[in-house]
């Protein structure tokens, strides 16, 4: 796995940062080797509980994109029709 830079807002709570990292890092490995649609989705699940609304999380993904280059919004876009068994692999 590379070394990422993760966009990280320093009100959070340490839980908080987890929860956000985690995610990040499922995100990865959905690009590298790919992920099982279930593990993603509590992944990021838990992702929106720190961070709810639809701006920020934006700017989370295009933050995340600029450092990484991997775009979190089509594993997720991938999520919606996948059944939990399925592996998302961007």
């Amino acid at each position: 796995m590379e070394e990422y830079s993760y966009p990280i807002d320093v009100d959070w709570t340490t839980e908080e940062i987890i929860d956000v990292v985690d995610f990040f890092e499922a995100i990865e490995k959905a690009d590298e080797k790919g992920i099982i649609a279930s593990e993603l989705k509590d992944k990021y699940r838990k992702f929106k509980v720190v961070v709810p609304g639809k701006a920020q999380e934006k700017a989370l993904f295009r933050e995340f994109k600029e450092n990484s280059d991997l775009e979190a919004y089509s594993a997720v876009k991938m999520l919606k029709d996948a059944d939990d068994s399925d592996v998302i692999k961007i």
